[in-house]
């Protein structure tokens, strides 16, 4: 009897290490299409396509990755589009915190992120607030000065109303006391534009979207959302630093996937973005955009997705922000 069991022990040892070696050697076989809410420019768009470029690289990836831009409704129209795409393991998307903003006020948005498959976590990406260089506003404490003396009359470019971009306003305004205006734009380049052309006063920002405009002189950063100041501005101050301690809503770059996403491909994408943040490809670009490193598996990211979920509930009902979910 003592045998036997050993015996029946040994073999179900064998099956499991058969399976878990048959989730190791799964390989996507053909493009992997990564889905994206912003229009090209924006700043999800470019995160995958410089992603999509590292892995050719780095030889990490046998197949080629190509983004899909689904904008629309803030997220609403790719969130469904990589639903529709249920346990297809060559289908990924890459999200950011608007994604889990955007159903909690907009009844249209029907796919939430607790019906994705979370793959991995990325980033987190500080932003800053630009002005054009010949502004007459040279530290944030100048422009909330002018919006306090004109309230209503500044105007911010920015995403969608349960963006980033608007939630900081909205936290600042309540704040300060103040008002400007909030115009809202589809994608990140239009956003750019309506600033260097003057349409706008003022823009909260990513660092690799401002990033080449602010070496060209044509920009200047007021304030950082951001715990400590980044490399590239160590002397502009943080939002605390400028006097304003006001809670940020953290901007997640994230992997998810479909519905009935694979076990096996699922470990496959969680080791592919696990060994590209070893590249010195990826230590290069994070670097180079003052970005932080936050990369978790699957599970972590789906208890960070609740965290940040939890927070924009509170924050958008000190915002009168109206909650649909």
């Amino acid at each position: 009897m003592k045998f036997a069991k050993t015996l029946a022990c040994l073999a179900i040892s064998a099956l499991a290490g058969l399976s878990g070696l048959a989730q190791a050697q799964w390989k996507p076989t053909k493009t992997v299409d990564v889905i994206v809410h912003n229009a090209p420019g924006g700043g999800n768009d470019l995160l995958a396509r410089a992603i999509a470029q590292m892995l050719e690289k780095e030889k990490l990836l046998p197949v080629r990755m190509q983004v899909i831009n689904k904008p629309g409704g803030n997220g609403a129209v790719a969130a469904a589009a990589i639903a529709d795409k249920k346990g297809d393991p060559h289908t990924l998307g890459f999200i950011t915190s608007v994604w889990i903003a955007n159903p909690l006020t907009t009844s249209e948005a029907k796919v939430t992120l607790h019906d994705l498959t979370p793959v991995a976590n990325l980033l987190r990406e500080p932003a800053l607030f630009a002005v054009r260089a010949d502004s007459p506003f040279k530290t944030l404490k100048d422009f909330i000065s002018a919006a306090k003396a004109k309230p209503g009359e500044l105007r911010q470019s920015g995403g969608s109303v349960t963006s980033r971009d608007n939630i900081i306003r909205q936290t600042l305004q309540s704040a300060t006391g103040t008002k400007w205006a909030f115009v809202s734009f589809q994608g990140g380049g239009e956003r750019l534009a309506a600033l260097l052309g003057g349409h706008v006063d003022m823009m909260v920002i990513e660092p690799q979207e401002a990033g080449e405009q602010i070496r060209a002189g044509k920009l200047r950063v007021l304030a950082q959302i951001a715990d400590t100041p980044l490399a590239a501005y160590p002397n502009v101050p943080t939002l605390k630093q400028a006097g304003y301690d006001v809670k940020a809503t953290p901007q997640i770059r994230a992997v998810m996937a479909p519905p009935g996403f694979p076990k096996e491909a699922q470990v496959y994408y969680e080791d592919l973005f696990a060994r590209l943040r070893l590249t010195a490809s990826w230590k290069k670009y994070v670097e180079g955009y003052q970005l932080e490193d936050s990369y978790s598996n699957g599970p972590e990211l789906g208890k960070t997705i609740a965290e940040i979920e939890t927070d924009m509930r509170v924050q958008f009902q000190q915002a009168g922000i109206k909650l649909v979910r």
